[in-house]
């Protein structure tokens, strides 16, 4: 699972960003995507320095949305950059040439132009319906993952309005993970929840 943490996401639900990630890798999550969108940068890098060192006992993996700059100050693992960001090849300036460069797809034209980019794994969605994520296209269904899936053997991360309900039915469309942002904010708390997602994806790889 490649769980994001939001930083507005998190404080709307009353979480501190740092606490909701230890609950997270509490949960077994090994893959967290820092994103915080109106954050002043210094608050930004403090937050990934936190992060990347809550993760490393657990040998997670941490990638920073959109600023790749500090993702690289702040030793992340890797970025995560949309259409209207730094390419693939820029983000690999400004990091080690083993790290993980993300990127979004929305379309079928932006899915082959981004497997011709050599990124570490392709993202695309929305998928199904959010309020999460504003990325200015509509929901593109499971049809689209498929569609990735015929023309690149790279990692595929689903995101947009994935559950815990729905994860099974975009695994088997192709993706080979889902990105999950406000459904791990459902139940009693994001480490039962995280928990509950690990479980479920294990059983549906089995």
């Amino acid at each position: 699972m490649h769980a994001i943490v939001d930083v507005d996401v998190c404080t709307a639900a009353g979480w501190e960003p740092g606490g909701y990630a230890a609950a997270l890798l509490d949960g077994g999550v090994t893959f967290l995507q820092i994103r915080a969108k109106r954050l002043p940068s210094g608050e930004f890098l403090s937050l990934c320095d936190t992060i990347v060192m809550l993760a490393q006992p657990c040998h997670a993996t941490v990638i920073v949305n959109d600023r790749v700059d500090l993702a690289a100050l702040s030793g992340a693992d890797g970025a995560h950059v949309g259409q209207d960001d730094l390419s693939v090849a820029e983000a690999r300036r400004l990091m080690a040439p083993t790290a993980v460069i993300g990127t979004s797809t929305h379309t079928p034209d932006q899915i082959v132009a981004a497997e011709a980019s050599q990124p570490t794994y392709l993202a695309v969605g929305p998928i199904f319906g959010t309020v999460t994520k504003d990325t200015g296209y509509e929901a593109v269904g499971l049809d689209l993952v498929r569609r990735a899936r015929a023309v690149t053997d790279r990692p595929l991360v689903a995101i947009g309005g994935i559950t815990i309900d729905n994860a099974g039915s975009v695994l088997e469309a192709g993706a080979t993970m889902v990105a999950v942002i406000s459904d791990l904010l459902v139940g009693s708390g994001p480490t039962s929840r995280a928990r509950a997602y690990v479980d479920r994806l294990a059983t549906w790889r089995t």
